[in-house]
């Protein structure tokens, strides 16, 4: 495999603080302009948002930041619908090999400069680290290594969805690209299929939002995960924050990683003015220095990188890991992960069909189900799709929940070699059909029995965990009002607290919407786990699309 050196970083030193200093202050700057420059960026850039009055304040340019997943930001550009908010000037990502895979994205991204650098790493917890001896200064860890150990049980990460989110991806495709050992050369039909399912074996966190992830892991750390694996910049945060049980040593493996360079892309040619402005500033000392103390990613310059040896850590050599332009290997190994390797999705969706629900709220819950039910082609859609071997449960609710049903999603069609983009069988067509009609035939009336409703959906996956456990289990629940009957949360939570422990790996990811209460909620999702997703300014169905990430 032709091996591509990223940088020479030998002369950093090993350390893992956090500063909190400002940048030097900006000079004097122009007048603001008017519009802002819209930029698009990944969620994962979250913590850069601060930049956005250093920025006006430095150049004139008001910068105004919107934030989402990696694969609906793609389809964003891609597309140019950006459901009702304003258009992109700018998209900011942590890594845009797969968006310039193709002419399509290609046509789409006018300028791009690199502006920061963060490899993929492992990082595991020190005692593990140290029980294994992978912390000995000459071990030469490889991803065949990471591999084997996720196989045995030793290693159990936690991990962004590698369908959504750019981290999870591209770990995966280094696990890919290192055991084939053909770098750029790497088809789809190369794939080591025995490599990604040993690989996968260790992944027991799953989300989409490396915040989310961060917070689950610091519960989960010791019992159900010992390694995180993310972009180092990430890792080196979370050991600063004083959240972790203990810190992380962090692996590069030997054949190399894949590195976020984080380039700004233009997109729209008339403002190529304020674009260039900006990146003038992001490119300057300042900024670089900003983000490498504030953010903990590697200022572009060697020069500048020498200024943070105090806590950055060392690295040596680092190899890059090549992408391939092989678009049908990225889609294909999207598609094999989903339907194939990770471990099977089993949800039960708490529904309410009280009385409140009917009309246009009906209306928007059918169309969500239709979504998730193949009825969206697009790029997102194609990965929030139910997938080979899924369970999932309708409980509807109103006075009071009723019995759960079934939907079984078959199997696909044996692989033998690589990994290909599939198309569904007669069988999976039929029963997403299933899934469509049912949610047709759903009819609201009566009261609100929300708690005793996410009680019954929680106790219904933990029966079939027992049955089953080689299964993912969730409970989503969606309400559009307060609860009106049965169990308040004191008793919902006295109730939770007498379940088996084994209920705190299934998480409850609640919908809120019309008049359902988003304190209520929140408390919920803080003693069960999950997240609340707002689904008040959100179009429905594109939340639903987002919790499927989280699954």
């Amino acid at each position: 495999m032709r091996r591509l050196v990223l940088i020479s970083l030998a002369a950093l030193l090993v350390a893992c603080g956090k500063k909190d200093e400002a940048p030097p202050p900006p000079p004097a700057a122009a007048a603001p302009t008017a519009e802002p420059l819209h930029v698009l960026a990944t969620s994962d850039l979250k913590d850069v948002e601060p930049l956005a009055a250093k920025i006006e304040a430095a150049t004139g340019v008001r910068v105004q930041f919107r934030f989402g997943g990696t694969m609906e930001s793609t389809q964003e550009v891609l597309t140019g619908d950006s459901a009702g908010k304003p258009r992109a000037d700018v998209a900011w990502f942590a890594n845009a090999k797969y968006l310039l895979s193709d002419a399509a994205g290609q046509g789409k991204v006018k300028m791009q400069e690199k502006i920061a650098l963060s490899p993929i790493a492992v990082g595991v917890s020190e005692s593990d680290a140290a029980r294994h001896g992978w912390n000995k200064p000459d071990a030469k860890i490889t991803w065949a290594d990471i591999a084997r150990a996720a196989k045995a049980g030793k290693l159990n990460y936690a991990l962004s969805n590698p369908a959504t989110s750019n981290q999870g991806f591209m770990a995966l495709l280094g696990v890919v690209a290192a055991t084939a050992g053909k770098g750029e050369a790497l088809t789809a039909a190369d794939v080591d299929r025995q490599a990604i399912a040993d690989f996968l074996k260790g992944y027991k966190v799953v989300g989409d939002n490396s915040t989310y992830l961060a917070e689950q892991f610091a519960k989960l750390q010791g019992t159900r995960a010992n390694a995180f694996i993310n972009y180092e910049s990430w890792l080196l945060s979370l050991n600063s924050s004083g959240k972790l049980r203990e810190k992380l040593h962090l692996i590069y493996p030997f054949e190399g990683v894949s590195t976020a360079d984080y380039p700004f892309m233009l997109l729209n040619e008339a403002r190529r003015a304020d674009y260039l402005k900006v990146v003038d500033y992001l490119k300057g000392d300042a900024a670089q220095m900003w983000l490498a103390r504030q953010t903990l990613r590697r200022p572009m310059r060697q020069e500048l990188a020498k200024q943070v040896e105090d806590i950055l850590p060392a690295r040596g050599f680092q190899v890059e890991l090549p992408f391939s332009p092989d678009r049908q290997l990225a889609d294909g190994l999207i598609d094999a992960y989903l339907n194939e390797f990770r471990k099977p999705i089993a949800s039960t969706f708490v529904l309410d069909t009280s009385g409140s629900m009917q009309g246009s709220r009906r209306a928007q819950l059918v169309e969500a189900i239709h979504y998730l039910a193949g009825a969206d082609a697009s790029l997102t859609g194609r990965v929030a799709k139910l997938t080979n071997r899924e369970k999932l449960w309708f409980l509807p609710f109103s006075d009071r929940p009723r019995e759960p049903f079934l939907f079984e999603v078959p199997a696909g069609s044996k692989v033998a070699k690589g990994v290909l983009p599939q198309t569904d069988t007669d069988a999976k067509l039929a029963a997403l059909q299933r899934v469509r009609d049912a949610a047709d035939e759903l009819r609201m009336q009566g009261g609100t029995a929300l708690y005793d409703a996410v009680l019954a959906g929680l106790s219904h996956m933990l029966d079939e965990r027992n049955r089953n456990p080689d299964y993912q289990y969730s409970v989503v629940a969606f309400t559009d009002g307060k609860n009106t009957v049965g169990r308040d949360f004191d008793a919902f939570r006295r109730a939770y607290e007498q379940l088996p422990e084994d209920v705190k790996g299934i998480p409850v990811f609640m919908v809120l919407f019309g008049e359902a209460s988003e304190g209520d909620l929140k408390a919920l999702v803080a003693l069960t786990g999950g997240r609340v997703f707002d689904a008040r300014k959100t179009p429905l169905y594109q939340v639903f699309k987002d919790i499927r990430a989280y699954q």
